[in-house]
């Protein structure tokens, strides 16, 4: 940083492989297809959504859908509800099963609101979004069998923030 430089490059004082990988994905697939991908990703985390609103009392922060941001899915439970399990513990049965969602407080004034998330990026199709789906209800279904184990996650589980 500072000085004269003879050449235009990217010089920063950090590794610049992201910055050159991401220019080199708008290279190789242009315009059209860097949308196509987008587009890939945003239906997929809107299929998420959907179902996922099916199999729980839950509010929806994001959808995935492109007009509210980025291929993410964000939920927490309704006020008021008790489906018999925190999101600590779905998020600990869907770890166990091999997937990272986590569960974690949100910051600020909202420190009492306790979020899941799921992002949907490149390579996260359908076919794996059905699997999770899987995975999520046998992980349902376990909380509901077994009541007496829940409130464990909140414990030991991993801090996001």
């Amino acid at each position: 940083l500072g000085g004269q430089i003879g050449t235009f490059a990217i010089n920063f004082s950090r590794p610049a492989g992201q910055v050159i990988a991401q220019y080199y994905e708008f290279l190789r697939l242009g315009r059209e297809g860097y949308t196509k991908v987008q587009n890939a990703s945003y239906q997929v985390a809107a299929y998420l959504a959907d179902e996922i609103a099916k199999l729980g009392p839950y509010e929806f922060i994001c959808t995935g859908r492109p007009d509210e941001g980025i291929p993410a899915v964000c939920f927490k439970l309704k006020d008021g509800e008790d489906p018999g399990y925190t999101l600590y513990d779905l998020s600990e049965r869907l770890r166990l099963r091999g997937w990272q969602v986590p569960a974690f407080t949100l910051g600020g004034e909202a420190t009492d609101i306790v979020v899941m998330r799921i992002m949907c990026r490149r390579g996260f199709e359908m076919d794996f979004a059905e699997l999770l789906l899987e995975d999520y209800k046998a992980s349902l279904k376990y909380l509901s069998d077994h009541p007496k184990l829940q409130g464990i996650a909140q414990q030991n589980s991993f801090k996001h923030t």
